[in-house]
């Protein structure tokens, strides 16, 4: 008996702010890829470019599809933009996986991302919601018109949306609002397309975004505290591993779901 895989042979994944190779963009395209997906490398500032360019050669060096647009989703031509580059440079009419963990870095202090509400600017309430709301809203509208049923959105959402950070509330909140969309989402894409949506979330993760905001790692120490499976900060290995199961086959009957990815700091 051939035991079951997580095959993605056949399909076309779409993974937003994958152009950092540390990053849990890159893990999660790299392990889309590694299971048979061909897969879109998505980046956005000219500082990436190069590094987006090196995660699709560790792609297309271990035999997997990859290629790379450049392309800001915060606006509905951005948007089109990476949908329109996918379906023309992959020769194809079908997108079955949208990946979307690229939000807005924390280490933006300076637009009011880090703070208290009161200190919040309106610069870095657009900037926040800008990215992680309108953002996911303008992707979703351009990617599922070629969205086959049997497709999958997954939104990378984080803990802070349900642990009322009193430092991340502006950042919480978006993601809060990311998490009533994924689950809102599961029933309009459901029963009428066959399309599965949700949510996960990660508490702190190990990446060089995560360590420029929280240089005294004061905010993950805090989490870290709160952990159940080991007492560590999460791997980028580790979120694209739950994205994985919930891009396959295997989870048809899980939808409309907020999966914490946070080793046990919050289940709910």
């Amino acid at each position: 008996m051939t035991p079951d895989a997580l095959s993605l042979a056949g399909k076309v994944a779409i993974v937003t702010g994958s152009g950092r190779e540390n990053g849990i963009g890159a893990a999660i395209a790299i392990a889309l890829s590694r299971n048979g997906a061909a897969v879109v490398i998505n980046y956005v500032s000219e500082s990436s470019e190069a590094r987006a360019a090196g995660v699709a050669k560790t792609i297309q060096a271990a035999g997997g599809q990859a290629i790379v647009v450049k392309a800001s989703v915060s606006t509905p031509e951005g948007a089109n933009h990476l949908v329109q580059e996918t379906l023309k440079r992959f020769k194809t009419d079908h997108i079955d996986i949208l990946g979307k963990p690229m939000g807005v870095s924390l280490n933006n202090a300076g637009a009011g991302l880090v703070g208290s509400t009161l200190e919040t600017t309106k610069e870095g309430i657009d900037l926040t919601f800008g990215v992680n709301v309108y953002g996911t809203i303008f992707l979703v509208q351009a990617v599922v018109p070629h969205m086959p049923r049997g497709g999958r959105i997954i939104n990378i959402s984080s803990v802070a949306s349900k642990l009322g950070l009193d430092f991340l509330p502006i950042y919480g909140a978006s993601k809060a609002a990311l998490d009533s969309l994924s689950y809102t989402w599961a029933k309009e894409f459901g029963r009428s397309r066959g399309i599965t949506v949700n949510s996960v979330a990660p508490g702190p993760v190990d990446t060089d975004i995560a360590r420029a905001a929280d240089p005294a790692g004061a905010g993950g120490n805090l989490l870290v505290g709160m952990t159940r499976a080991e007492e560590r900060v999460g791997k980028t290995e580790d979120i694209a591993d739950v994205v994985l199961l919930l891009a396959s086959e295997k989870s048809r009957w899980i939808t409309g779901q907020f999966v914490s990815a946070s080793g046990g700091i919050t289940g709910q």
